[in-house]
């Protein structure tokens, strides 16, 4: 079942690859007025305050890169990027932002399943954007080993997610099953596809890490979720 699921996501990002940039600028089916876009993308510019902040400097990989909307944020800062995902479409649209964009920085486009990949070499930090609520919480264990499996000595990772549900479904769903960690997602052509979301409370999240052994410090905005801090030796 895991496995037919995770398919069923990946095929769900694939076929959203030319729709992703709607959502995410809040145009078209979702916009939902000049207020609530005000505070999306001033929560957003927090992140990348934040972001700046943390100094993804040096050597940086960049799990589920999707669509270069934060490739492009840390190619200002690093020396190189590793930028990993699974679907073809999305890495394309990633390499033409980042080339009109002019970022020289040299960025690495490496075409994998996170859930079978393995890093090739050591990284000063891990990026990932809109992920980590796409792991399935049997998983959840393994990724954060292959996240620190990434990372140098003194090597540390940055995260930004949703923080709540936002479509009909999540919102009526988490009150009768706020285990769930599944809902069904619709494309502009009306297909569905069923994928994985999983919704962390920031203190919880920072006590599971603490837990498998991270100094991490969670915190979130009105939608969004964010997070950073290095694996203790």
């Amino acid at each position: 079942m895991d496995g037919e699921l995770l398919e069923g996501q990946l095929a769900y990002y694939r076929a959203r690859a030319d729709e992703y940039d709607d959502w995410f600028l809040r145009r078209g089916r979702h916009d939902r007025g000049p207020e609530w876009n005000r505070r999306w993308f001033s929560e957003l510019e927090h992140i990348r305050r934040e972001l700046d902040r943390f100094g993804p400097k040096g050597r940086v990989l960049e799990l589920a890169c999707g669509m270069g909307l934060w490739t492009a944020e840390l190619a200002r800062h690093a020396t190189s990027v590793t930028a990993v995902d699974a679907s073809p479409e999305v890495l394309g649209i990633d390499r033409s932002r980042l080339r009109e964009a002019g970022r020289e920085t040299a960025v690495r486009y490496v075409e994998a399943d996170l859930f079978g990949w393995r890093p090739e070499a050591a990284y000063d930090a891990v990026f990932f954007g809109f992920w980590l609520s796409h792991v399935p919480p049997e998983r959840f264990e393994a990724f954060w080993d292959l996240v620190r499996s990434a990372l140098r000595p003194g090597g540390h990772a940055f995260f930004v997610d949703s923080l709540g549900p936002e479509t009909p479904d999540e919102k009526e769903r988490r009150p009768r099953e706020p285990q769930g960690h599944t809902t069904t997602r619709r494309l502009d052509d009306g297909r569905e596809f069923r994928i994985v979301k999983v919704f962390y409370d920031p203190a919880d999240l920072e006590r599971r890490l603490a837990g498998l052994g991270w100094r991490f410090s969670v915190r979130a905005t009105e939608h969004l979720l964010y997070g950073f801090g290095e694996p203790l030796a």
